[in-house]
């Protein structure tokens, strides 16, 4: 718990083609395994719906098998659009974060948030009151456009004051920007209406000690600690106290 969550910068600059991305994976693909995958995507160029979804999840297995995740990932996304469901769509999109985690060619990365962005989309279409999937959403906007990130957050907190996972990323957000006094304000407010909630205390102890007020700071971790039943989580937060003092 000892650190405000980090965010993604904004990623500017080149997005990588799918094609192109496919074209430098075939490269190292044996040809047999190649020809096997040239007759899936031929299935999936076809209208035959059921048989497309089905060709998509093979070409997806095929490409997992082959430590591509980017591309796989990209084909579980094509089966999903064609299945329309939340669960689907969901599952796809957050294949792409799993790989965003450790992908270093920012090229590959903004073409992944788009893809994760887009299925997303299309998931909130089909579950408009799921805050969960715009919170989600709007961290991946983050990578890209970090401006239209943070309005969706808004958009969350206008609708719906009360979700703390919204809050608690804006407040994070503010503080890594330095606007420690726009995080304090809003986290004050909302563990006012929310005071058992440990994380939003240990958001606001975060932005005091920005700010420099550590005696406030450690104040609130030590509240904090009262509101956590894990041991080792106490722990951390004591030796935490102890370094910023």
């Amino acid at each position: 718990m000892p650190t405000a969550t980090h965010m993604h910068e904004g990623q500017e600059g080149k997005t990588i083609a799918f094609d192109e991305l496919l074209a430098t994976a075939k490269q190292k693909v044996p040809a047999e395994k190649l020809i096997y995958i040239a007759r899936l995507e031929s299935i999936g160029r076809g209208d035959v719906k059921n048989q497309q979804i089905a060709a998509y999840k093979q070409l997806y297995a095929s490409w997992d098998s082959l430590n591509q995740a980017p591309i796989a990932a990209y084909y579980l996304g094509e089966s999903a659009k064609l299945e329309n469901s939340e669960k689907s769509l969901t599952f796809a999109a957050n294949l792409f974060l799993e790989h965003l985690e450790h992908a270093e060619d920012p090229a590959v990365m903004n073409w992944e948030t788009k893809q994760a962005i887009g299925l997303l989309d299309k998931a909130i279409t089909l579950s408009p009151g799921n805050d969960s999937l715009k919170i989600k959403q709007a961290l991946l906007y983050m990578n890209t456009e970090p401006m239209v990130g943070v309005q969706k957050l808004r958009d969350v907190v206008a609708a719906n004051p009360d979700n703390a996972e919204a809050q608690i990323t804006l407040a994070n957000l503010a503080i890594q920007s330095n606007q420690f006094d726009k995080a304090i304000e809003r986290m004050e407010t909302f563990t006012q209406k929310h005071p058992d909630e440990a994380k939003a205390v240990f958001v606001l102890a975060e932005a005091y000690r920005g700010k420099g007020d550590v005696k406030k700071a450690v104040e609130l971790l030590e509240k904090c600690k009262t509101l956590l039943q894990d041991p080792s989580l106490k722990a951390e937060i004591d030796n935490y106290i102890k370094s910023i003092k």
